[in-house]
């Protein structure tokens, strides 16, 4: 999985070769074939394994104090982006052309992020629809502005990081004023 995670990131998709991947991790490309059945077989199990990384990275430390475990989880995803330039732009877009199982994959790790952030924000993973939209929002808006960053790093990620904690602050203030059975958390309130 390491092997293909670099190959990956350093080479398209259509550009390589299963001879290549069987070349480059020393084995026969017959015992790839036996594992993954093809190459998309491969690369979607290597897509799946980078995002494992990510979402449990995301969901842990709950005994963390909430704005921390913003922080880090932010940071963490930031960090992932920065150093899977390759997988996470197939992730976030969906791979070549319309690829069904990597938006699968891409809904679940938004999935994933909107419930962590709801049980640190509410106490709980499952929210009403204008909370999760919010959330889910502000998630959608952080993949492109991820995107962008990555291709152009012109803020270094301190200061990436910060601006998506502030925008997240955001958008638990407008859910709030949508739904007042979702109060933002105190880090999120601005005083006066």
């Amino acid at each position: 999985m390491a092997i293909g995670r670099r190959l990956f990131a350093d080479t398209s998709y259509d550009a390589l070769s299963m001879d290549d991947i069987a070349r480059q991790a020393h084995v026969a490309k017959g015992l790839i074939y036996y594992y993954f059945r093809s190459k998309r077989g491969y690369y979607l199990a290597i897509v799946e394994d980078s995002v494992a990384d990510l979402v449990t990275f995301a969901g842990s430390g709950p005994q963390r104090p909430a704005v921390d475990r913003v922080h880090r989880t932010i940071d963490g995803y930031l960090r992932y982006a920065e150093h899977n330039q390759a997988a996470y732009r197939t992730i976030v877009s969906g791979g070549v052309g319309f690829d069904t199982e990597v938006h699968a994959i891409r809904d679940g790790v938004r999935e994933a992020i909107v419930a962590t952030i709801a049980e640190g924000a509410y106490g709980r993973r499952t929210v009403a629809p204008p909370a999760r939209m919010g959330l889910l929002a502000w998630v959608c808006g952080v993949e492109g502005a991820t995107l962008d960053w990555i291709g152009r790093p012109e803020l270094s990620r301190d200061t990436m990081r910060e601006l998506l904690v502030k925008t997240l602050g955001g958008a638990l203030r407008a859910i709030e004023e949508l739904d007042p059975a979702y109060p933002a958390p105190a880090p999120a309130r601005r005083d006066g």
